[in-house]
This record gives C-alpha cells, sequence and structure tokens, in this order.
C-alpha cells in the first residue's frame, strides 16, 4: 500500500530540522514526502532539508487551508493513504507513521484518523493542558452512530498529523477551498456523515503545541466561530461546541492550581478571550470587514468579495 506523505510549509522556523529528522527515522517506507511551500524565505527549502521531497511552490497570497492541501493531493494524488503533518509537528517516534497508517488495515470502513499530540518539551503550563485535555491516552474510533456521546468532539481531527484513505477522500471531494480554518474537522464530519469511520489512534505521536498569547487566543478562537457559523451543517449533525468549552474550562483551571498556579491569571484571561472570540465570529456576519480583518489570525481570508 503506498503512503505519501504532505507538508504545507512557510519559513518553518527553528523546530524545521527537527521535523524533517523525525520523518527520515520513519519505519514505514513513504512513496512520496512533498512539500507545498508558499514563499519561504528562509532556510526551509535548503538542498539539506528537502533531499527525496517533491515541492511544489505557490505565492504566499494563494495559500487556503484546505486548497492548498487540496492542490497538494491533486498533483501527486499516487498513494491509497494521504498522510498530513504541520512544519512544526515533531514525529515522536520511528513507529509514528506506520501506527497510524495500521489502523486503515485494521478497519476496512475507515476514513479518517489523527495521532495524538504531545506537548513540545519546552512546553509551558496552559499549552501542556491544551494538549493532554484534547488529546488523551486512550484510542477511540467514532462514527455517526457515536454522535449522541460525543457530540461536536465526533468529528474531531487535526492536520498537524492526519491520514486519510483516497477512496473516502475522493467520495466527500477532497478539501474544501475558502475556509479561514478548520478543513480537517470539516472533511471528517463529511466522512462521518458519508457513513466511514474516524480513529484517534492515541499511541501514534507527534509533539506539537502553541505558546499563544490572550490576543493570539482570541483571534484563533473568533476564527473558530467564523468556521463554525459558515459550516451550520455541523451544528444540525453534531451538536454546539459550548458544553465541550466548559468541559475544558473546568479542566483548565485544576490543571493550573495543580502544576503552577503562577499560570491562573493568564488561563482566566485567555478563557474568557476564547470564549469573547467564538462568541463574535459566530456573528461575525453583523460586523465591518475592515473589524473581522482586525479581529482574525487570517486577515488575507477577508477579502472584498466574502
Amino acid at each position: 500500500m503506498k503512503i505519501n506523505l504532505y507538508i504545507p510549509t512557510l519559513n518553518a522556523g527553528n523546530k524545521w530540522p527537527q521535523v524533517i529528522e523525525s520523518i527520515n527515522r520513519q519505519s514505514l517506507s513513504l512513496h512520496r514526502k512533498v512539500i507545498i511551500d508558499s514563499g519561504s524565505t528562509d532556510q526551509t527549502l535548503s538542498a539539506k532539508f528537502i533531499e527525496g521531497f517533491d515541492v511544489i511552490k505557490i505565492d504566499k497570497k494563494d495559500f487556503d487551508h484546505g486548497g492548498t492541501r487540496q492542490l497538494a493531493v491533486e498533483t501527486y494524488p499516487d498513494a491509497a493513504i494521504f498522510v498530513f503533518l504541520t512544519q512544526d509537528a515533531i514525529l515522536a517516534d520511528h513507529s509514528a507513521i506506520e501506527k497510524l497508517v495500521q489502523a486503515f488495515e485494521n478497519n476496512p470502513n475507515l476514513g479518517v484518523a489523527y495521532g495524538r499530540q504531545l506537548p513540545h518539551l519546552n512546553a509551558k503550563t496552559l499549552e501542556s493542558h491544551a494538549r493532554l485535555f484534547n488529546y488523551p491516552a486512550h484510542s477511540e474510533t467514532r462514527s455517526f452512530l457515536d454522535a449522541g456521546k460525543y457530540g461536536i468532539k465526533t468529528i474531531s481531527c487535526s492536520n498537524s498529523f492526519a491520514a486519510y484513505r483516497k477512496e473516502a477522500f475522493l467520495e466527500v471531494g477532497g478539501f474544501p477551498k475558502g475556509l479561514i480554518l478548520g478543513e480537517d474537522a470539516y472533511i471528517a464530519g463529511k466522512m462521518i456523515l458519508a457513513g466511514w469511520d474516524l480513529a484517534y489512534v492515541s499511541d501514534s505521536k507527534v509533539h506539537h503545541s502553541h505558546n499563544y498569547s490572550v490576543k493570539e487566543e482570541f483571534k484563533r478562537y473568533f476564527d473558530i466561530g467564523v468556521f463554525h457559523a459558515e459550516s451550520d451543517w455541523i451544528f444540525e449533525n453534531f451538536g454546539r461546541a459550548e458544553s465541550r468549552g466548559m468541559q475544558y474550562l473546568q479542566s483548565e483551571l485544576s490543571y493550573a492550581l495543580k502544576n503552577n498556579p503562577v499560570a491562573l491569571p493568564k488561563s482566566i484571561a485567555s478563557l474568557f478571550a476564547k470564549w469573547a472570540g467564538y462568541k463574535i465570529g459566530l456573528k461575525h456576519n453583523k460586523l465591518p470587514l475592515n473589524f473581522k480583518r482586525k479581529l482574525s489570525m487570517h486577515s488575507r481570508f477577508w477579502h472584498s468579495t466574502y
């Protein structure tokens, strides 16, 4: 079975050498390793890093979370499984991709699988909690029959480290273009509605986390609110996100109090910023275009015709 790996890049930064090293030591042989770069000006495309990779170059202004990944697949579609990684996700061991792909071999009805994200080794308290809450130690397989149990978590998926069966990917039309973010949850939801399963594979691991400021958290959750507002079929089929948010709030405050009480003020501020950003994002249609650009992490998304 042929496996292709795809990585979107733009100035990948100081974790890039570790990302490349972690890919090159994988036990599973990859048919292709594909980089789709949006105009890097650092060392991302240096010969020492891209040896053995196919490279697609696009203009920075043309980057689109779904459309760019879709372009990579359409350019190199010659595999049965499409694996996606982000430029700051470091595979935790030599068998990470192999374990993710094994999930498809064990379940012929599996359309999408994603791995466990561990905090980076230097991660701070709040970013560590985010990974521990969203990526637990136990694996799960979900289908539409589980929507009542898991709610919106049914379609949880992250292209920081995820894999898709080509048959399922093509059946639902691949990644959509024009989403502000969330192309991974979008296609996972479409696959589940089409009768495919989704798997969370906890023993397939990457190190991946972010130390966002309170302002960045607001902007990120504003964009999530926009994504949900523009994809209302998600609410109709899988429920809303508010109950999940309350569980997260309680978990983070408890984790910060136990592990690093000094982080509590930032925790409280960031939790409020997430809530406010998400709620405003849900109502973004009532806001002026220039204001939406200021509130978003993806200002280029807000073109005049949107």
